[in-house]
């Protein structure tokens, strides 16, 4: 491989705050706003256009899982647009959730993308961002990585794991919306096990004969909009999420997929005869990619068993594993979707979010420490947005006792969450 060399220049710090949170998505949301009314001077920087990542900028159907109280709650309060309270309106979440931080008093800076990290010694000190206005520092006191992929925390140099034991990731997907559905006829899909017998065979099984590979499973969900569906059919397999070309080869596999399901729903589900595509996200999801090692690894008998941790900061999580297949359709072998019954909802720790090796940096969302199979019930948007509001609550307090996050009060930690609607 052939290199330039980058001549030395100075860098202006255009910002300096108490926690600097990079990411924008639910997990990013969460952290900004809590961080802010817990006190603190706060800045989050994205790189997209808007907030709320998969929510908004993926127009994600509706909200997975099952997560109780906190920040998740009032904003599915705020957000309640339709009969359901799990079905996502994303124009209108965009509006809501940016004058949310701003009333909250966050500096939001949107088109921003984070480059690269400042450190002094083994702490995270601010950050190098590359935008319209070129290439500028922001200095911080406390970081939450929301990147969902952990991109700060890999550049501080925090040890992690991706995937399973031999790498394998779970598969991308782009969302797209139809219009055009007859509503009183259409049928809905809500897990990739749910199906309906019809005179050509059954769906699930037509879907995996007739659509293009590794596509092969249907969902179809109702929207906000009459006569309109948001649909998870496209899949990207053998991508690695942290690598740009094969985030261009994912987005152009998924966008080829697009006019074959449709005409596959056109001929084969009823309903979605006069079915026409409108509308589809402008980021590709992806599912994996970095897991952190830190002070606990979440594991699934955590998850499966409810069980509650002393230094518990998320609370009331509920979520089977929803493990796709690394291959190709469908759900992995080892995901549980009906079978999975869990006696109570889960917690999960603030040893969690601690990296391994590093300072002055908390994790947040899906890169938290976990493992592959306990990752697919924690990476859901209700889930890693009250991780979030949890984070932005201990960065806060960091910066205002000018302590590390385990010199905490775990106690005061717990009194500062109740205050906001987080219980056991």
């Amino acid at each position: 491989m052939n290199y330039v060399t980058e001549p030395s220049r100075q860098i202006p710090v255009v910002a300096e705050t108490d926690v600097l949170v990079v990411g924008g998505g639910p997990a990013g949301f969460g952290a900004a706003l809590y961080a802010a009314r817990t006190g603190s001077k706060v800045m989050l920087i994205e790189q997209y256009g808007a907030i709320g990542g998969v929510a908004t900028s993926g127009i994600m159907s509706h909200w997975t899982g099952r997560q109780e109280g906190g920040c998740f709650a009032e904003l599915r309060e705020k957000a309640r647009d339709c009969e359901s309270e799990q079905v996502i309106n994303p124009e209108k979440l965009r509006i809501l959730m940016l004058d949310m931080l701003y009333k909250a008093g966050v500096d939001v800076q949107l088109y921003t993308a984070f480059s690269d990290v400042i450190m002094d010694g083994n702490r995270v000190a601010g950050v190098i961002t590359e935008s319209k206005s070129g290439r500028e520092a922001i200095t911080c006191k406390m970081l939450i990585d929301s990147t969902g992929d952990g991109d700060v925390a890999a550049r501080a140099g925090a040890p992690f794991e991706k995937g399973r034991d031999d790498g394998g990731m779970q598969p991308m997907t782009i969302m797209f919306k139809v219009a055009g559905v007859d509503m009183d006829r259409a049928m809905f899909f809500w897990g990739m096990e749910d199906t309906v017998q019809l005179p050509e065979g059954d769906l699930q099984t037509l879907g995996r004969e007739k659509l293009p590979k590794p596509a092969g499973h249907i969902l179809l969900y109702p929207s906000s909009i009459p006569g309109v569906v948001t649909i998870n059919m496209t899949n990207a397999i053998d991508m690695d999420g942290t690598n740009v070309r094969d985030l261009n080869h994912a987005e152009y596999i998924c966008r080829n997929q697009i006019p074959e399901i449709i005409e596959f729903l056109q001929r084969n589900v009823p309903g979605y005869e006069g079915c026409y595509l409108i509308d589809s996200a402008d980021v590709i999801g992806v599912r994996e990619t970095r897991r952190f090692e830190a002070q606990y690894q979440l594991n699934e008998d955590d998850i499966s068993q409810a069980r509650v941790f002393d230094d518990w900061v998320v609370t009331k999580s509920n979520f089977f594993f929803d493990l796709h297949n690394v291959e190709g359709a469908g759900l992995d072998a080892i995901a549980e979707y009906k079978t999975f019954k869990q006696p109570e909802p889960y917690t999960i720790p603030l040893r969690c979010f601690i990296p391994r090796k590093i300072e002055g940096l908390l994790l947040n969302g899906r890169n938290i420490s976990g493992t592959h199979k306990a990752h697919s019930s924690y990476r859901v948007m209700p889930i890693v947005m009250n991780m979030g509001h949890a984070m932005g609550i201990v960065a806060s307090m960091c910066v205002a006792q000018n302590k590390k996050p385990l010199e905490l009060d775990i106690d005061e930690i717990h009194e500062q969450l109740r205050r906001t609607n987080v219980t056991l």
